[in-house]
Parts: structure tokens; C-alpha cells; sequence
């Protein structure tokens, strides 16, 4: 039997979003006979560390731990919302985290694994904030706060990142193909896949080919590795 390795990313569980949390339980529970899992950021909406005692915090933990304890090996990659997921969630799930980019081998292929929010290098705001936020004083700092003044504090972000994107240009908040050359050439792979911009597509880059993810809401996305082949699959989801 073939093995079968498969990617998500984006999809920003939300205690607002019920119909996204069934969607991944679904999703789940319909590949456990697979080889790993990758999740490759925003996981969920936004996380304000592994101390989250939310109901929707526990039970996405509970379901990526029953899933990894059906066989699947389960990676993790931070995403902008949830970068401050670490290892006590990891050692809660049974997953193992990644670092962005992260260069895997599967079926003899080199793949070059990313968020992808570090390709939008035209977004100059925002990669000032990216670099604050991966700071491990400055995340020290906030996880020293009580669960209450995070929460907050995550609602403040998340306003200020809607209403900053309302005001940008679509190509601002894209990849910059100069930065994806240079990332794919520094790697030496010829597929790079990625989330974050919410633009799922297969594109053909001067270096190989990339695979953009899609995020989780009316419908939901995920690439599939079988055989040496990929593809990129949309599936509805109910609401």
C-alpha cells in the first residue's frame, strides 16, 4: 500500500467558526491510514499560549492527539496567528515542531516547507512586526502575562492586522518572486509549498514548482503526496 503525506495550513480555528472544527475532525478521521500530517501554520486563529484553557484549545488537542495515536506522524509550522505554539502542546499532541522553512525529503523528493508570510517581503510593516513577534524575549514577555491580558491582547492584534490588510494592495500582502527564487535556489529544491496568502494555485517558478494552500471556511484545501505525484484538493465544507 502506497503512503500518503498531506498538508494544510490557514485554517483559523475559531470558537466563532464551529463548522471549520468539524471539518478537521472529518478530515482527520477520514486519513488516519496516513504516512504524516503537516500543518504548516495558522492552525488557529490565534493562539495565546500553551496554557489556553479555551474549550476550542482543548478539543483540537484532544482530537490531534486520538490522530497521531492512530499511527500518522503529526509536524507543526508557526503560522502569523499562532506563533506562539510550543512544546508543551506539542508533547500534549504527540506532534513535532517544525522550523520555517524546513526542508523534508518524501518519495526521493526534496520539498521546501514554509508558512510563506516571510515571502511577502513587500509588506515591509508587516515583516517588522513578524520579526518582533518571533523574538524570544519579546514572546517571554508576553506569555509572563495572565491568560486574560492575552486574550485581550490577541483581539487588539487581530483588528489591527484586519484593518491595516483593508487598507494594503493585493500584491503587497502576496509573495515576491524574487524572494521565492532566492529561497528555493538557497534549498536546492524544486517544490516549495506554503499557505498564508489564502491563493491556492500550483505555480511554475524559475526554480521548480510551487503550491500555495488554501485557508479553511466555506471550503477547505490540502495537498496530497502519493507516489511521487502531488495535488492540489478543494473539498466543501458544511456550515
Amino acid at each position: 500500500m502506497s503512503e500518503r503525506h498531506f498538508f494544510i495550513s490557514d485554517l483559523h480555528l475559531d470558537a466563532s467558526r464551529p463548522h471549520v472544527t468539524t471539518a478537521l475532525k472529518t478530515f482527520l478521521d477520514e486519513r488516519r491510514d496516513a504516512a504524516a500530517l503537516y500543518i504548516l501554520g495558522d492552525l488557529f486563529e490565534f493562539w495565546i499560549g500553551d496554557d489556553d484553557d479555551t474549550a476550542i484549545a482543548v478539543d483540537v488537542a484532544r482530537l490531534l492527539h486520538d490522530y497521531q495515536q492512530a499511527g500518522p506522524d503529526l509536524y507543526f509550522m508557526h503560522g502569523n496567528r499562532d506563533f506562539l505554539l510550543g512544546e508543551s502542546f506539542m508533547d500534549k499532541v504527540g506532534g513535532q515542531l517544525l522550523p520555517d522553512p524546513s526542508v523534508v525529503e518524501i518519495d526521493g523528493q526534496k520539498l521546501l516547507l514554509m508558512h510563506g508570510d516571510s515571502l511577502c517581503t513587500r509588506d515591509v510593516d508587516y515583516q517588522a512586526f513578524r520579526s518582533l513577534a518571533r523574538d524570544p524575549n519579546w514572546q517571554a514577555e508576553i506569555l509572563s502575562k495572565s491568560l486574560e491580558t492575552r486574550r485581550e491582547l490577541a483581539q487588539q492584534l487581530r483588528k489591527t492586522s484586519r484593518d491595516a490588510g483593508s487598507r494594503k494592495a493585493d500584491d503587497i500582502m502576496d509573495v515576491t518572486k524574487e524572494e521565492v527564487d532566492a529561497t528555493m535556489a538557497s534549498t536546492g529544491c524544486g517544490t516549495l509549498i506554503h499557505g498564508h496568502t489564502h491563493r491556492p494555485a500550483k505555480h511554475a517558478e524559475t526554480e521548480g514548482n510551487r503550491w500555495v494552500l488554501g485557508d479553511w471556511d466555506h471550503s477547505g484545501w490540502y495537498l496530497k503526496l502519493e507516489n511521487g505525484a502531488i495535488e492540489l484538493i478543494e473539498f466543501d465544507i458544511n456550515q
